[in-house]
């Protein structure tokens, strides 16, 4: 049967996202090496793969060439992807990388990264395709002024809510404008925050779609959230999946609100908070492998719903040569 060794880029503080995969790989019986990849020795997740890979910042011009290398020395069958500043890079090689290796890149088309990495492309293709947005100001609207408030700002190429505000007055309006590198301002929603997790195969196939109540969030990623079984939200997300034809995992964020669900950004790779989704029975981690093994899936919502989520931070120990030690608490 062979191995199905996963290479996972920018593996960070994603430890539960490596414990996913090498819980669905003894689920399944199946050899899978999988290897941490991080520009920093320090990073958390690192230690809990089954081998450690120092790769150059996603800035460097080896970047392409050093996944290439990782995944040749380690029979690599996969690479998963988990930030947004190395999904452009990823889409534009991804041929190259695949054509010299034995590995299939989960990333989405270029054309679909390039509306989801860019929040105004986002917005415009929303817009076109018929679904709900906060309303995003033109510069000249925001310089007339005469606005309403509370307003929101933001990053166009932001993530994790870095830079991401909310406006309550015309002098925060001028201060965040003048600090925000290519801001962007939209109303400010109220209304239930949701985070979906979907799945893809290969061919654009709609398997999984799980809505999460976000009930905190930390750093903009979630922290306490809950399974919600939301036929709306689970509809319509299945008719934004359809239209914009992404691969692999994708998370939505949107907001329902009085007047329906207004869609606030996607992201087409796994987010922090996807374990929850997995661990509720919408298992992307094991339906990857199914893929690779050539199994055919089909559209499923056979996950359990209502399960709330409370995540915490965790420590390990590293001693002097940077391996890990165990320590009694």
């Amino acid at each position: 049967m062979g191995s199905y060794n996963l290479l996972i880029l920018s593996v960070g503080r994603r430890v539960e996202l490596v414990q996913c995969f090498g819980n669905a790989a003894r689920r399944l019986g199946i050899d899978s090496l999988i290897v941490g990849g991080d520009c920093s020795d320090m990073a958390p997740a690192l230690y809990f793969a089954d081998r450690r890979r120092i790769l150059p910042r996603i800035s460097s011009p080896a970047y392409v060439d050093s996944i290439i290398n990782a995944c040749n020395q380690n029979d690599i069958r996969l690479i998963v992807p988990t930030i947004d500043t190395e999904l452009l890079l990823l889409s534009r090689n991804r041929e190259e990388i695949e054509s010299q290796t034995n590995a299939k890149v989960l990333i989405s088309d270029e054309s679909v990264v390039e509306i989801c990495s860019d929040k105004i492309n986002t917005q415009k293709f929303l817009e076109a395709n018929g679904f709900r947005v906060p309303h995003l100001y033109t510069e000249d609207e925001l310089d007339q002024g005469d606005l309403t408030f509370p307003l929101f700002i933001k990053p166009k190429a932001g993530s994790s809510s870095i830079d991401a505000y909310k406006i309550h007055n015309e002098e925060e309006l001028r201060a965040y404008r003048s600090i925000i590198e290519s801001a962007i301002v939209q109303d400010f929603v109220e209304g239930e925050e949701f985070t979906i997790d979907a799945f893809l195969d290969f061919d654009c196939n709609v398997i999984t779609i799980v809505p999460r109540y976000r009930i905190a969030v930390r750093s903009g990623e979630i922290s306490k959230g809950r399974i919600a079984r939301d036929r709306e939200i689970i509809d319509d997300i299945k008719k934004l999946l359809m239209l914009l034809k992404p691969i692999g995992q994708i998370t939505v964020q949107c907001i329902k609100t009085m007047e329906g669900i207004k869609y606030v950004e996607i992201n087409p790779r796994f987010g922090g908070g996807a374990p929850m989704s997995i661990s509720s029975g919408a298992d992307s981690c094991e339906n990857l492998y199914r893929l690779l093994m050539g199994e055919e899936l089909r559209y499923s919502e056979d996950y359990q719903d209502h399960l709330t989520f409370l995540r915490f931070d965790s420590s390990i120990c590293l001693d002097e040569k940077m391996e890990l030690v165990k320590v009694e608490i």
